[in-house]
Order: structure tokens, then C-alpha cells, then sequence
């Protein structure tokens, strides 16, 4: 009996570190290391799987995991990792990938990849629809150091179009994020610029992904510190209504977030410096 109590003690002692060990994220699985920079992760309609990709440089594989984080499929895509950040969906099933990482404001290729519903489940080399766009207020490639507001690691799509949140590389205004926006088809667009939102000047607040609700009326956005969310908004320009901060209280390189429910994201971080490497789950309520 004394060796039994023991043995829950310890289990005890070990789920609570665990949890401090985390902040306010629940750990769902260690991913594979071929997943070991994760940026993008998403919910699809129709399917259990949750879709996730590499960042930039990695093999051209859409990653499709159950709920418990084990790889089921692997999509191979035609197209170049040139810098994939994001991961949305539209309400038809299809995936739409954000090969818009642009770290030194000179791309001149930005493109979300669509990829159709049909092929999620191909054993084939996967053909996309590519939808460039640029930005109507970048003139310079570089811009000014003073203007580097061109990256993005955000995404998310939004009756027919789909909107990219840009990431500050500016010094003390790492937290401004602008809103843009084009349509969901494939062609070459000038974005539209919605508007913008600032959480506040540190590194750690640069915004790193993006996702709106099944049901349209939550966007989240996601920072290495914790998750923005926007409510009330009406319109397509999401930082109009009520905007809430919600700490996480852990600390590390967090890539992914999307909704597993209007009650709770799922988020990832890549793996780094020996830790990280992670699916959670993050409660909104």
C-alpha cells in the first residue's frame, strides 16, 4: 500500500510540474521530429486530421496528424518551399499555404498556394493554383530599415477572400501587425489594406500566425507570449470590435494556432534549444 501511494505521489508531482512546466497550454503529443519546424497548423471541415507545415527551406510536405499528433498522410507539393509560414482552410475543404515569409522586406514572389480538397488524400506529386499578390504601399526591395513591415507569418481565409497579417521587423514596433487582403482564386493582386493593430513594441509580440472561428465571429492571433483575440467586429476589418489579451505563460518559438472548437485552439511551437516541438490545447473560456 505504502509503494502504491508513493508511486501516485510521484505521478502526482510529475502532472503538476508538467502543467507549471507549460503555462496555460495543455500538451496533447511531442510531434515527429520531421516536424521540427513547424509553422502552420489548421483544422480542415470534413476531415478528423489537423494539417501542418515546415517553415522555409524544408522538403515541400503538407503533414496530415490525428488528434493524438501522429503523421496519417503526406502530401508532396508541387510547388517550392520558398519561405511557407501559414495554414488556413475555406469551408469547402480546401488548404491554402502562406509562402509569404519575407524576413528582409525583398521578396518579390510573395503567393498563397491553394490546395484543392480532392487531393488530401493523393499519393501523386499535388498540383496547386498559385495566388500572388504584392503589397500597394511597399516601394523600395528592401525598404528602408525604418519600414521593414513586409513579412508575414499570418493567415487566415474569409467568405471568398483571404487575409494576410503582416510582422513588424522594425525595432521598439515589433507589435504592429497590418491587415491586408485578396481574393481566394488564383491570379496576381494588389492586396487591400484593411487596417492595423499594435500589441505592443517587444520582440516576443511580433505576430506569428492567424485563425478565425468556424462560425466567423473569432479571430485569434498568436504571439510567442500569448493569443489575441478579436470579437464583435461586423465587418472584415477584424480589429474594429473588442480585442482581449491572453497570456499563456510560457515561453517559446510558437508558430501555429488554429480552432478546434469555438471553445479551443489548438497551438504548436517549433523545436529549439531542447525544448518545444509541441501540439496543445489552449481554452478560450
Amino acid at each position: 500500500m505504502k509503494k502504491a501511494q508513493n508511486t501516485i505521489r510521484v505521478l502526482f508531482l510529475l502532472i503538476i510540474t508538467s502543467s507549471c512546466d507549460t503555462g496555460n497550454l495543455d500538451v496533447v503529443a511531442d510531434l515527429s521530429s520531421d516536424l521540427h519546424e513547424v509553422s502552420g497548423t489548421e483544422t480542415v471541415v470534413g476531415s478528423e486530421l489537423l494539417w501542418m507545415l515546415n517553415d522555409g527551406g524544408n522538403v515541400p510536405i503538407l503533414y496530415g496528424l490525428d488528434r493524438q499528433g501522429k503523421i496519417i498522410e503526406e502530401l508532396k507539393i508541387n510547388a517550392k518551399n520558398n519561405d511557407w509560414e501559414d495554414l488556413t482552410s475555406d469551408n469547402n475543404g480546401n488548404l491554402y499555404i502562406g509562402d509569404f515569409g519575407n524576413n528582409l522586406s525583398k521578396r518579390k514572389n510573395l503567393a498563397i498556394l491553394k490546395v484543392n480538397v480532392k487531393d488530401l488524400k493523393s499519393d501523386s506529386l499535388v498540383s496547386i493554383e498559385r495566388i500572388s499578390f504584392h503589397y500597394p504601399d511597399q516601394l523600395l526591395f528592401p525598404p528602408k530599415k525604418e519600414q521593414l513591415h513586409f513579412d508575414s507569418e499570418a493567415l487566415l481565409h474569409y467568405k471568398d477572400s483571404l487575409y494576410i497579417f503582416t510582422k513588424s521587423r522594425v525595432r521598439n514596433d515589433y507589435g504592429l501587425t497590418k491587415l491586408y487582403k485578396i481574393p481566394a482564386k488564383k491570379g496576381d493582386y494588389e492586396a487591400e489594406f484593411i487596417g492595423s493593430f499594435n500589441t505592443c513594441t517587444d520582440i516576443d509580440c511580433w505576430i506569428t500566425s492567424a485563425d478565425i472561428s468556424q462560425d466567423g465571429k473569432q479571430v485569434v492571433l498568436l504571439t510567442s507570449r500569448s493569443v489575441w483575440l478579436f470579437t464583435d467586429f461586423g465587418t472584415d476589418n477584424f480589429f474594429s470590435g473588442t480585442s482581449r489579451e491572453l497570456p499563456l505563460d510560457h515561453s517559446s518559438q510558437k508558430e501555429g494556432i488554429c480552432f478546434k472548437d469555438i471553445h479551443t485552439l489548438y497551438i504548436t511551437d517549433e523545436r529549439s534549444h531542447g525544448s518545444g516541438g509541441n501540439l496543445y490545447e489552449f481554452s478560450l473560456d
